[in-house]
């Protein structure tokens, strides 16, 4: 039995798994940083160890810090979070060595599921529709444009080890392409230490699906329904929803059980995500696995009634899932939208400082995942993002006037946010009537002048 889990994360992520582990009786440890020393999830955990200064290189991406803090405290758990080193093969490896139980996949199935080359050629041998792409990973813009030609344009080119919209390009043609593979590989090297890119087809248009899996241990696989993600901007997710309302049964059981395949494929075990592009036609592709907890994963809770951060502990623990598929229901809609400390009238500033004063919407369907206070004073270092808000009603129209509601009562003072921006988004009749698609900020910007 997991007795004592270290948090090797901050913010929000880190105070809802602190929640769910006071829930379950299990100790926990906070780890934070110089700049951290004031956060809340440092004040909730049982115990607190600060592993390094402000930058996240020295602190949070710290393996040897963090696995120490973890043999320094006692702890027999690492819950990653989302984030940081959730994703990162080595980090649990090294966990796997120390006899630390790392509260997601084994460290050789995030390497596998981490390079979305092998990835890829996992799925489609498993039978999951993929998009039509490059077979073996990429590292000259020559070979690239050939292989660009084969697979028709348009293209996007992508980091075979990335993530996070970072890497990433689209030639529309070949006199494009080029100079797209070269900014695209510079970026990769940059972000990622790694210039290997792999090419496939761009699907124009798409929603952005991802279905909510969760495996233990002894082969049991399930999905949990579908998340809506196309609203985002540069590839960052900002308002997130379920059910998809472009989903009909008969796509929706096509969708899931390819999504179970694709996690059965990968021998996936714990929490994760399989992601999908959804073309208007209802023909729908792989795009690749998140192998952690997903920032929306709220919405996933609301509908279903399942508590995904205790199922992942559980599952670590050697226990079997709590369900099976025909105990998943889904009920009523749900939807989150990401509250950041940016300013989308300076191109998304992002805005740290001191919170002055601040007020949050609560009632009947209201959540919000925070980690934030008055006075509390948001650092420069890491992600902009301050709440999440989420709201669950008997349908997504209520969904959306409840949201409205709730985004309206937000007030945080001393920092710019995005809560207006985020209200207009909730506002546009395009999101009203449900006919968005991945391009919908894009197009937003567009209708303004921007």
């Amino acid at each position: 039995m997991i007795q004592k889990v270290l948090i090797a994360n901050r913010g929000e992520i880190a105070v809802r798994i602190i929640r769910a582990c006071r829930e379950m009786g299990i100790e926990t440890v906070a780890v934070y940083s110089e700049a951290d020393k004031e956060a809340l999830h440092t004040q909730l955990a049982d115990e607190a160890i600060c592993i390094g200064p402000a930058p996240s290189s020295d602190s949070y991406l710290s393996m040897e810090r963090i696995i120490s803090a973890t043999l320094v405290s006692g702890a027999d758990a690492i819950h990653p979070g989302f984030g940081f080193l959730s994703e990162n093969s080595k980090f649990a490896q090294l966990c796997e060595k120390c006899g630390i139980i790392f509260i997601g996949p084994d460290s050789s199935v995030i390497a596998s599921l981490g390079n979305k080359s092998v990835a890829r050629n996992t799925m489609e041998s498993a039978g999951v529709p993929v998009i039509p792409g490059s077979k073996e990973p990429v590292t000259e813009a020559e070979s690239g444009e050939k292989i660009a030609g084969e697979i028709g344009y348009p293209v996007i080119i992508k980091a075979a080890l990335g993530g996070g919209g970072k890497g990433m390009r689209v030639a529309k043609d070949a006199s494009e392409f080029a100079n797209s593979f070269h900014t695209a590989q510079q970026e990769a090297v940059n972000a990622f230490g790694d210039g290997t890119m792999y090419i496939e087809h761009f699907v124009q248009h798409p929603r952005h699906i991802e279905f909510q899996i969760l495996a233990d241990k002894y082969g049991n696989v399930i999905h949990l329904g579908e998340r809506d993600c196309s609203i985002q901007r540069n590839h960052q997710k900002m308002i997130e929803e379920s059910p998809c309302i472009a989903l009909n049964d008969t796509l929706r059981k096509k969708m899931g059980e390819a999504a179970v395949k694709a996690a059965k494929a990968a021998n996936y075990v714990n929490a994760g995500t399989i992601e999908f592009l959804l073309e208007k036609n209802g023909n729908f592709y792989f795009m690749e696995m998140n192998t952690r907890i997903q920032v929306e994963h709220p919405v996933t809770e609301w509908v279903t009634g399942i508590d995904l951060i205790k199922e992942q502990i559980r599952i670590a623990d050697g226990r079997r899932l709590s369900y099976a598929q025909e105990d998943v229901k889904i009920t009523g809609h749900a939807i989150e939208c990401r509250i950041n400390a940016e300013n989308p009238k300076k191109n998304f500033r992002p805005s740290p400082g001191t919170i002055t004063d601040m007020y949050l919407p609560g009632g009947k369907g209201v959540r919000i995942d925070a980690a934030i206070y008055s006075g509390y004073t948001v650092p420069p270092y890491y992600d902009s993002m301050l709440a999440k808000l989420i709201v669950h009603a008997k349908n997504r129209k209520e969904a959306v006037m409840k949201l409205r509601s709730a985004l309206g009562e937000v007030i945080i003072e001393g920092i710019d946010t995005n809560v207006d921006y985020q209200y207009e988004i909730l506002h546009h009749p395009d999101f009203v009537s449900g006919d968005i698609d991945i391009e919908f900020i894009e197009k937003m910007g567009k209708e303004k002048g921007e």
